[in-house]
């Protein structure tokens, strides 16, 4: 009886899904629709509970660069800067079709790197570690859903700004 009880798991099937993409920072408080960009990478180990919801630890990168531009090109003195490493976890609830999968993710984590946020309500230089909120919607693609396409974010509270990419993903299978 108790070697059945060990044999029983959580966890039905374990992953890492690769992720790259363009990256995205933005102050909340922007007057003028300040967008500054740069590169995302991220990796997730995937763990699948049932095939409508997964648990997904993950670790990534985030820089973004401020061009002194806002979103129509005109010079602006705001920006928000991101050069972080990403730490955390997330579940991701998906709707278990083949081919063509949405999904929505929400978790919490952490940012360590240096944040600048500056608009005519915030100038915050700061350096450290701070909390995110990831937020993620998309789509797995493929007969298997091994491809992943979507917008992913990490909201920074604490230094008004957040931070995201739209990134594309590719998950291997641990066997």
């Amino acid at each position: 009886m108790a070697s059945n009880i060990v044999e029983a798991q959580f966890i039905k099937e374990k992953s890492i899904n690769a992720q790259i993409g363009y990256g995205l920072s933005a102050p909340n408080n922007s007057v003028d629709g300040t967008v500054d960009d740069g590169f995302f990478i991220q990796g997730e180990l995937v763990l699948k509970v049932a095939s409508w919801i997964e648990f997904r630890p993950y670790a990534g990168i985030i820089f973004t660069n401020s061009k002194g531009k806002d979103l129509d090109g005109n010079l602006t003195d705001e920006k928000a800067v991101s050069k972080a490493f990403l730490l955390g976890g997330k579940a991701r609830v998906r709707a278990p079709i083949p081919w063509v999968a949405p999904y929505l993710e929400i978790g919490i984590g952490t940012s360590i790197g240096k944040f600048e946020t500056l608009t005519v309500f915030d100038n915050i230089d700061k350096s450290g570690i701070i909390y995110h909120i990831p937020f993620s919607i998309g789509l797995e693609l493929g007969k298997n859903n091994n491809v992943d396409l979507g917008f992913t974010y990490y909201f920074q509270p604490s230094v008004e700004q957040f931070v995201g990419a739209f990134a594309v993903g590719i998950t291997f299978p641990l066997n």
